[in-house]
């Protein structure tokens, strides 16, 4: 199983939890919650290998994916209580899950030669998409179109890892810094209430 693969999983199951979180909170009857972290799960992931025309995308072809999204979705619903102990564990669950699956999104980009900047965007979508869906499926407007810091961080991260690409550090160290920067960026938004300028003044 290579590392890409593992960093997919990994990132699955952050938006799995997420997802439930989110579809817990409207207070969805069990098929539905299974739904919502599914499709946050993947959403991101799915218009990533389509974008790139890798096809069947990821999750289909690797049922290790699938399995990771279901067990780990009921574990979580298991512990749930747990959970919801955790302050902003929606918001913990999302900034892991856009962290890794932005870098997934930048090296499956670089193994189809695509430019940096593509790569970044392409990182960007993967990890924003899934949040999309599952907040548009919640009534919800998506964190991406409002003046949170979210994408933002993402292409910060993106920033980060060509930057430090051009020095003679390993791969490993450009993923985890490069993870880390979108995860810390995300969480400092968070506390500290910085977002975006808003165009329009509040009234």
């Amino acid at each position: 199983m290579s590392y890409l693969t593992v960093l997919d999983i990994l990132a699955t199951m952050a938006f799995a939890v997420s997802g439930m979180l989110e579809a817990l909170e409207k207070r969805m009857d069990t098929f539905g919650v299974f739904i919502i972290a599914f499709v946050t799960a993947v959403g991101g992931g799915t218009l990533r290998d389509i974008l790139i025309g890798e096809t069947p995308v990821f999750w289909m072809e690797n049922l290790v994916v699938v399995y990771a999204i279901i067990i780990t979705t009921i574990l979580a619903i298991i512990f749930r209580k747990h959970l919801n102990r955790l302050r902003k564990s929606l918001v913990l669950f999302d900034t892991i899950g856009i962290g890794l699956y932005t870098v997934v999104g930048i090296q499956k980009g670089l193994l189809v030669d695509l430019h940096p900047i593509v790569c970044i965007a392409l990182g960007t979508m993967s990890a924003s998409f899934g949040g999309v869906i599952r907040d548009t499926l919640c009534n919800e407007i998506p964190v991406i179109f409002q003046k949170e810091i979210y994408a933002t961080a993402c292409v910060a991260g993106g920033v980060v890892y060509f930057g430090l690409s051009y020095f003679n550090l390993g791969n490993q160290w450009l993923v985890l810094i490069s993870i880390l920067t979108v995860i810390l960026i995300r969480l400092l938004a968070v506390a500290f209430k910085i977002s975006l300028p808003s165009l329009y003044k509040d009234n």
